[in-house]
């Protein structure tokens, strides 16, 4: 028996892809998979088969016209070939999350292409599909151009692809967001934008902080809830960012510090989280200053944060800021408004 990949077209109408599918099974061509694509000219089916060694090329598209199929393409396969569609996308992906710079190659894997070239042009208006050419946007500028001889592209590979690339767009990103930040005593934590993948590691960072930090951190001691952590994790505006270090004595990287900006109107609140035996060393002021940074820029008016009037640590950081505070008191609880600079987004967007 031969593995042998085929495409062909068939009327989308009941009935019409099980007159294929036994025609091929009449000349003793066993099908292992198959993957339907819907296009304007009907459904594109995608099979992978077993065929006796007798058969040839002609023989197949024979049977498959027989079958009332058209545009047939046929090609021998390789036994990777037996690996359903959705584990080799998530294999790619996980090779994509390890190395973004990839993902030509993973392009190249996914669809088969006989060339995946990056261009600096913009996409535009212009991408999707033509025939034997597939034009991708880079979220990160510029566009993948893929071409291959056969068969033709269909608007569920175009659909794969462009997950994949906007994939590898997003972990590039975020790799360029994190930062080391060096403190007062020479320690080097790595701060960057959490995310829903960070559940497990902030939980453990609650449970490390003692019942005064997450007091002062929520205006009470108890452990906030798992869903509530994801809400802070991936808020819907605003940003989350985590600090993260290895221990001394090698051990894996721990979560030592979160801090939150949540955004409502044209103001945004903060707060800060920070492990106990990471206090008092200036990391506190350091993701401070990069949710000012990022606030300034998104173009919010002030921050606001709610401190308890006993939480000296929290008020010493933010007189680093050397910004106006007003202040409002409400019997323990301290509301305190860092007014942002109003023209900051257009320094930014000048410096960029």
């Amino acid at each position: 028996m031969t593995l042998w990949r085929i495409r062909a077209t068939v009327d989308d109408r009941p009935g019409y892809l099980s007159v294929l599918t036994a025609s091929l099974a009449l000349r003793g061509v066993n099908i292992l998979t198959v993957q339907v694509h819907t296009t304007e000219r009907g459904a594109v089916d995608d099979f992978l088969v077993d065929a006796p060694d007798a058969l040839d090329e002609v023989d197949i598209v024979a049977a498959v016209e027989r079958g009332r199929g058209r545009d047939c393409w046929v090609a021998r396969s390789e036994a990777r070939g037996l690996a359903d569609q959705p584990t080799r996308v998530l294999g790619l992906a996980n090779r994509l999350v390890r190395d973004p710079d990839a993902t030509g190659e993973a392009l190249r894997t996914l669809l088969d292409a006989d060339t995946v070239t990056w261009r600096p042009a913009s996409a535009g208006p212009g991408a999707g599909i033509t025939d034997t050419t597939m034009l991708l946007a880079d979220p990160s500028g510029g566009a993948f151009v893929l071409r291959r001889a056969a068969p033709d592209f269909t608007p569920a590979e175009y659909a794969r692809a462009q997950a994949l690339v906007e994939l590898a767009a997003s972990v590039a990103r975020r790799a360029a967001e994190q930062v080391t930040l060096v403190l007062s005593d020479g320690s080097e934590p790595t701060a960057r934008p959490a995310s829903g993948d960070d559940l497990a590691g902030v939980v453990e960072l609650h449970e490390r902080c003692s019942t005064r930090s997450r007091h002062r951190r929520y205006l009470g001691g108890a452990m906030p809830s798992p869903a509530r952590l994801c809400r802070l994790l991936e808020p819907a505006r605003g940003l989350t960012l985590l600090a993260t270090a290895t221990g001394a004595d090698g051990a894996p990287e721990s979560v030592v510090a979160m801090a939150n900006l949540l955004a409502e109107g044209d103001e945004a609140e903060v707060a800060l989280l920070v492990r106990d035996d990471w206090q008092r060393r200036g990391l506190g002021s350091a993701l401070l200053r990069r949710l000012v940074r990022h606030a300034e820029q998104a173009g919010y008016a002030a921050l606001v944060l709610h401190v308890q009037a006993e939480n000296a640590p929290m008020l010493r950081t933010l007189r680093r800021l050397g910004r106006p505070t007003p202040t409002e008191r409400d019997g323990s609880l301290l509301t305190l408004t860092v007014p942002l600079v109003a023209d900051a987004p257009a320094r930014a967007d000048s410096r960029r």
